[in-house]
């Protein structure tokens, strides 16, 4: 490309993609880039989904007050566009007494984060809102405003904005070397160099890579797999809060979740690998979830396990994030962004800005801005297309079910084709649409789904 850009965003996943909408709201050219085809296919895929409070993180870190202010900017953003969100709280449930002396400690802790509706309750309390859990609670910890999230519409919401400001995305770049020019930095990547005045590093597990490109060895990422069992929609009343444990040094543990897709989560693990593409699932895996599942709720294991995945979270050796400015290469590293990157996103998108501003980088906020993106609902707490008689009425392509498990429409699917960021992979259809999502796995409808896809092509 023969433009240089006045900021180049590596990386497109949640983060990413909120930095880039963010600086996209001033009187900048921007550029998006990834290393696969599609936004959010990387770690932002594969979580867990919560919004969190942060009343468990660490007090007095960067990651904290981000995860305080992000929960309350990434709530407000979510009404505006219509990323689904359900306010199920949470229940951290102690099993041991040493778990159930650590609660008052886990309360305090959400004090000095800001967040002050925890309760400790006793058994009774603990079972008469989870009365499906299993023998030997001891008591816990309630969090009422924890919550479940779209992570799909949230990345496409973010990056859909990005793009409708003016962004310039460019896929299937992957950076393999910098080049400074003094006044630009050239990204050879595959796909076509890319030329810019900055250069924000927001590249997940690829991070730190990208950092030592530009001179710096500060932190390692090692890849963390998350592998999660998917429940039938059927499980779902039984779990109608996220069921936390008490957190360790290895992180939250294995939780049990619903989701806003009527399904219900269990796990994850949590193993550290070499292999950064490794998102394969296991035996083990499975079996250890299996044995924690058979404490924490028997009753679930009765039903149906309809999917299985894996994610893989960027771990780090620095025990907070890693934002960070380099005003002499016109560099800013955003690393270390664990899970709560999701809660966190436009938080650490404003961070972002205020750091590359102070190094140096000239913001102009933009007179006008177009409205946020309103997205398509993939939530089932709302009303979907194919419940909808007043759409249907209007355009019959939302009566045309192509996905039963999931009740996905042909009206759904073509408006994937024409949007600002469409589907090139199956895939990816299926995060804008839950298409292939359910029951089947689209073993019915999979083959009229790649027909869609194909046909637009």
């Amino acid at each position: 490309m023969n433009t240089t850009f006045d900021v180049a965003v590596i990386g497109a996943g949640i983060v990413g993609s909120a930095i880039a909408r963010k600086l996209a709201g001033h009187e900048l050219s921007v550029a998006l880039l990834d290393a696969r085809d599609d936004v959010g296919d990387g770690t932002s895929k594969a979580n867990t989904a919560i919004l969190h409070t942060g009343f468990d993180a660490k007090p007095g870190t960067l990651e904290s007050r981000l995860v305080g202010e992000g929960y309350h900017l990434l709530s407000e953003y979510a009404e505006l566009t219509g990323i689904p969100v359900e306010h199920t709280g949470a229940l951290l449930v102690a099993w041991t007494a040493e778990e159930l002396d650590a609660l008052p400690g886990l309360r305090e802790k959400a004090e000095q984060n800001g967040y002050h509706r925890t309760e400790i309750v006793g058994p009774e309390e603990v079972y008469r809102q989870l009365p499906h859990l299993g023998e030997g609670a001891l008591g816990g910890l309630t969090v009422p405003d924890e919550s479940i999230i779209c992570t799909w519409t949230t990345n496409l919401a973010l990056a859909t904005d990005a793009v409708n400001r003016g962004v310039t995305l460019l896929l299937n770049r992957a950076v393999t070397s910098v080049e400074d020019l003094g006044d630009r930095t050239v990204l050879r990547a595959s796909g076509g160099d890319v030329h810019a005045r900055w250069v924000v590093n927001a590249a997940g597990l690829g991070a730190d890579v990208v950092d030592r490109l530009f001179g710096h060895d500060r932190f390692t990422v090692t890849p963390r797999r998350g592998e999660l069992l998917v429940y039938d929609k059927l499980a779902r009343p039984m779990v109608n809060k996220i069921i936390l444990p008490v957190p360790s040094s290895r992180g939250k543990g294995v939780l049990i979740s619903p989701t806003v897709y009527g399904n219900v989560l269990l796990g994850p693990t949590a193993e550290d690998l070499v292999d950064r593409t490794d998102t394969g699932t296991s035996e083990k895996g499975f079996e250890f979830l299996l044995g924690k599942g058979e404490k924490l709720m028997p009753d679930l294991l009765l039903e149906e396990v309809t999917a299985t995945y894996a994610g893989l979270r960027a771990a780090s050796d620095h025990p907070d994030y890693l934002i960070e400015a380099d005003a002499g290469r016109r560099y800013v590293l955003v690393g270390g962004i664990r899970s709560t990157g999701l809660t966190a996103s436009i938080a650490i998108a404003e961070h972002v800005a205020g750091l590359a501003r102070d190094a140096g980088l000239a913001l102009v906020p933009r007179e006008r801005l177009p409205e946020p993106p309103r997205m398509p609902n993939l939530g089932e707490a709302f009303t979907r297309p194919y419940q909808d008689a007043a759409r249907i009425a209007a355009d019959p392509a939302y009566g045309k079910v192509v996905c039963f498990c999931e009740r996905v429409t042909a009206g759904e699917v073509r408006d994937t084709f024409r949007s600002p960021i469409p589907p090139a992979t199956l895939e990816g259809l299926r995060r804008r649409t839950r298409a292939m999502n359910g029951r089947c796995q689209g073993f019915f409808c999979g083959a009229e789904v790649k027909k869609l896809l194909e046909e637009r092509r």
